[in-house]
């Protein structure tokens, strides 16, 4: 018994010995590692056939199917189309963000393929299209009209880009080239798109001017690679990429192309304005451990090499960067682009994380269909208007069941408007500012709870209102508008509390409902059926079923007593609808 407890307690020793030679040797090879990362270039690991097999970087599938639907039956039977009230509240939401009109409900009985392409036509070739969909993209490019930080300064041109973006998405610019303007157009006569590549928070107060310029210049490069590329670049800022065949190397050889650009001390312009090199250091150089104070070894600008499938260029400027991100060959802006944007149509993208499609993002679910969408768009020689058209045309668009969405808080708040008191339509110019509760508006600095005095304008838009990047709009917040700090390229969903309360205690809302009922009873007096087919046509786009119209008037029976009069009774009526998942959520 002596000898095997013995024997025990020397084992146990032994590989407690094991363990700290283990860790020494851990230690060693950490240390090792980070010695090496002195010189990030000479070190770099070069790409291999291995690291190219992933499904992002590979060439696109050639997919034989005619149509969009053809591609999807494959893996996924069609189910029957909607009906046609359901068809008009779900296009009209996807292309302009608002509820349809009450003309556009008026010939619902006589519905064809034909009137629904006119009317698909009609919804893409107004102002409210762009409106809509500017602000998928500026989620995307992480805009505010503040710089975010202790003193969120406002910039008090901003709203030039919101409207450059709104203005051509409105006129079609070909995709390819609304991304080329947006990271070179300042050197080819566009500057106002670049204020894509300046929209990110900044600290132009800030003692560091060599700091500032570092972080916001590894912010820009990030937010490139995410948006044009759909990888994580800035996961290499620091040290090569852990997952993905993108070294510290390739990071600061794609900043290089953008180490140019000034760095104003006053954010006043909108886009990148001149170029200038540091007097005495390299142009570009990658900095260690991604710190500001180790530069390392210079390098020049130079295309991602995972994603090379064109010569490099002979000059390397922003220009050629952006002729090489749009072109034809380059797999990973076409996969993620057409990504994107089956995802604002359907609620959820082919592929799960669109921001991310190397290893730790998520494969497609419909690889095919991903590549067919990706070879498409070109052949649409890059019109999202035509690439729009012809997702909801398809009969996959049209299924009585796709993946229900739920109002953004833009597009709930727009659409409240536009039911009560009518939406304001002027389009471009500064930013609205709206009233906000006291318990916030007393927790700001001077002049942040500035009101625009036209109240008339607080009816406009909410791609129009003022972005501050500290204080998102209270509404927005609640339903989950990213705060601008990044590029988000898929909003949360969440489900709250305060959501539901607002919903039914704002005096927003009340005050919408207030409006509706007033012009119902207006309109039809105390004929309840009459009230509550139109509020029902107003608020969800569709006709009163028997049973609604029942439970409508016995609710409107009951009310009048607690109410004190007709009309509170409807608002009380009204404000239930508006609290119904039949409006917040669209089928």
């Amino acid at each position: 018994m002596m000898d095997r407890a013995a024997s025990g307690r020397l084992s146990a020793a032994m590989i407690f010995r094991c363990l700290c030679a283990l860790s020494l040797a851990v230690a060693s090879a950490h240390a090792a590692a980070i010695r090496a990362s002195n010189d990030p270039v000479k070190d770099e690991r070069p790409i291999t056939a291995k690291d190219r097999e992933h499904w992002a970087w590979k060439p696109l599938m050639k997919v034989e199917a005619t149509n969009l639907d053809a591609v999807v039956a494959k893996k996924t039977p069609i189910e029957k189309e909607a009906n046609a009230a359901t068809l008009i509240r779900r296009v009209t939401f996807d292309l302009t963000g608002l509820p349809p009109s009450a003309s556009d409900l008026s010939d619902m009985s006589d519905w064809s393929d034909k009137k629904y392409e006119a009317f698909v036509d009609r919804l893409l070739a107004s102002p409210r299209y762009g409106e809509h969909w500017a602000q998928w993209w500026l989620d995307l490019a992480r805009f505010a009209e503040s710089d975010g930080f202790e003193f969120d300064a406002v910039r008090e041109r901003a709203w030039q880009y919101r409207d450059w973006v709104i203005d051509s998405l409105n006129a079609d610019m070909p995709l390819d080239e609304f991304v080329r303007q947006q990271l070179a157009g300042d050197l080819t006569g566009a500057e106002t798109a670049t204020g894509f590549l300046m929209a990110g928070p900044d600290m132009p107060d800030v003692n560091n001017q060599i700091e500032r310029r570092h972080i916001f210049l590894n912010d820009m490069t990030a937010t490139v690679g995410s948006v044009c590329l759909g990888l994580t670049f800035g996961c290499a800022q620091c040290h090569d990429h852990p997952y993905d065949p993108i070294s510290q190397a390739d990071f600061y050889r794609l900043r290089a192309f953008f180490d140019a650009t000034v760095m104003p001390k006053e954010r006043k312009q909108v886009g990148p304005v001149a170029r200038v090199v540091t007097e005495g250091v390299p142009a570009s150089v990658v900095f260690v451990r991604g710190e500001s104070k180790r530069p390392g070894p210079a390098v020049q600008p130079a295309f991602p090499r995972i994603g090379l499938t064109t010569p490099q260029s002979e000059r390397p400027d922003r220009v050629a960067l952006a002729q090489w991100i749009t072109s034809r060959d380059n797999v990973l802006f076409a996969r993620t682009m057409a990504n994107r944007l089956w995802q604002q149509h359907f609620g959820k993208p082919l592929a799960g994380n669109p921001g991310d499609l190397g290893h730790q993002g998520e494969a497609p679910t419909h690889p095919e269909l991903l590549d067919w969408l990706a070879t498409e768009l070109p052949r649409q020689n890059w019109s999202l208007k035509k690439l729009h058209k012809l997702i909801v045309m398809s009969r996959t668009y049209r299924q009585a069941a796709p993946q229900q969405k739920r109002l953004t808080g833009e597009m709930l708040r727009d659409a409240l408007i536009a039911i009560g008191s009518g939406l304001n339509t002027q389009t471009s110019g500064p930013s609205v500012r709206l009233p906000l509760p006291k318990e916030i508006s007393d927790t700001l600095l001077k002049k942040q709870a500035d009101i625009t005095p036209d109240t008339a304008q607080h009816r406009r838009r909410s791609i129009y209102t003022f972005a501050r990047r500290n204080q998102r709009n209270p509404l927005f917040e609640l339903f989950d508008r990213p705060d601008a700090q990044a590029s988000c390229s898929r909003r949360n969903e969440s489900t709250t509390a305060p959501q539901a309360l607002t919903m039914l205690n704002s005096d927003f809302v009340h005050e919408t409902a207030a409006s509706l009922a007033k012009r119902l009873t207006k309109a039809h007096g105390s004929e309840t059926e009459k009230i509550i087919q139109e509020a029902t046509q107003v608020c969800l786009s569709r006709n009163t079923s028997p049973t609604e119209i029942e439970a409508g008037k016995a609710f409107l029976e009951k009310q009048i007593t607690f109410a004190g009069s007709f009309e509170e009774a409807v608002k009380d009526y009204c404000l239930a609808v508006l609290n119904s998942n039949a409006f917040v959520f669209v089928d």
